[in-house]
């Protein structure tokens, strides 16, 4: 049992456990040979009876620490000591998004997309490495003081064990923010990702999440088959239309990339800048340009004339109808919870990610 001040790899010295999850805890730390502090994830035993999981681990722990972005959290060192694998990382001094939207209800649309450039063009730099987070949510977006956003707890060599491990508070693709093709136990690819940070914008613009529900699943099912509620009245039109195509059932119609949501993002956020130094509410934002059918070089957004709601859903599948006889229903229940670990949240702190 870790505790603090046992000492890992010779080198690393646990002071602090931070945040605990599916794979295991984080702990802030120092390394004792450069003297600075650093975020140490500890994987459960369990994990490392799992065939060829180690290797996995390692594997794409060296292909993280080969991401150079200041938005993504950056791996110093791996090792195994004392019969437990561990992860090093930049330990971000910050607060997760999700205590600033605890403490405030809502973020302003500019502020809303600047976090969401920050944090797409994170994830357009783990995407060209063939990288998918899985875990986009408010908990792993921490902010620095200066505002500036850093993205943590990649799902790096997620296990398929980890769905067993409810009891230690595993959370694969949590329910509030799973695209609807992990919901139905599809493989992510970057345009979940897409869609998560979609989830997190309408979250800092509504102050709620586009879907509640008693459990997990209810929540994960809301995500395949219904459209989320209206943002409210007063979100610009052309803020709202980066909602809805990034948080599109078919992943074919979200934003082609994560760096075309940056940009349209960054413009974005630009132009309200400039209307709230003008005064110039009233006046549509210019500088967008209209086609959404653009290169993914060149994100655009369509310019709608007046905020519509959410497109609804595509009718789904036979076996997702809301009418349902009990027994399709079940079947619904048993292949969506395949592809969800259920359990309870974990503390989000100022770390490197969990």
């Amino acid at each position: 049992m870790l505790s603090p001040g046992v000492q890992l790899g010779n080198r690393y010295r646990l002071d602090e456990r931070i945040a605990s999850g599916g794979m295991g805890d984080v702990w802030r730390g120092t390394d004792q040979v450069l003297g600075r502090t650093v975020a140490l994830k500890s994987l459960l035993p369990a994990l490392l009876d799992e065939p060829g999981f180690a290797e996995r681990f390692r594997g794409e722990a060296r292909t993280m620490a080969t991401i150079n972005h200041p938005g993504v959290v950056d791996v110093y060192d791996f090792g195994n000591d004392q019969q437990i694998a561990f992860l090093v990382m930049e330990y971000v001094e910050g607060d997760p998004l999700s205590a600033t939207l605890s403490r405030v209800g809502r973020l302003t649309p500019a502020r809303t997309m600047a976090l969401v450039a920050q944090a797409a063009d994170a994830l357009h730099a783990a995407h060209e490495k063939g990288i998918v987070h899985r875990d986009v949510k408010p908990g792993n977006l921490l902010v620095r003081p200066n505002g500036t956003l850093v993205l943590t707890d990649f799902g790096i060599a997620r296990s398929d064990l980890v769905g067993q491990l409810t009891a230690a508070g595993s959370v694969l693709g949590t329910a509030s923010y799973i695209s609807p093709e992990q919901a139905m136990g599809q493989v992510a690819t970057p345009a979940s990702d897409v869609y998560a940070l979609g989830v997190v914008a309408y979250q800092c613009l509504a102050g709620r999440r586009p879907f509640e529900g008693d459990n997990p699943l209810e929540i994960a099912m809301k995500h395949v088959q219904e459209a989320p509620r209206p943002l409210p009245a007063d979100i610009p039109p052309q803020v709202r239309s980066v909602v809805e195509r990034a948080m599109a059932k078919d992943p074919a119609a979200r934003w082609p990339t994560a760096a075309a949501l940056a940009g349209v993002a960054r413009q974005l956020k630009a132009a309200l800048s400039q209307q709230a130094r003008t005064g110039a509410q009233s006046r549509p934002i210019s500088g967008v340009p209209a086609s959404p059918a653009a290169p993914p070089g060149r994100a655009q957004v369509p310019l709608p004339q007046q905020a519509r709601p959410m497109a609804s859903a595509p009718r789904p599948p036979a076996a997702f109808s809301c009418r349902a006889t009990p027994a399709s229903a079940a079947a619904v229940g048993q292949r969506a919870a395949g592809s969800l670990a259920m359990a309870r949240s974990t503390t989000d702190r100022t770390c490197g990610g969990m």
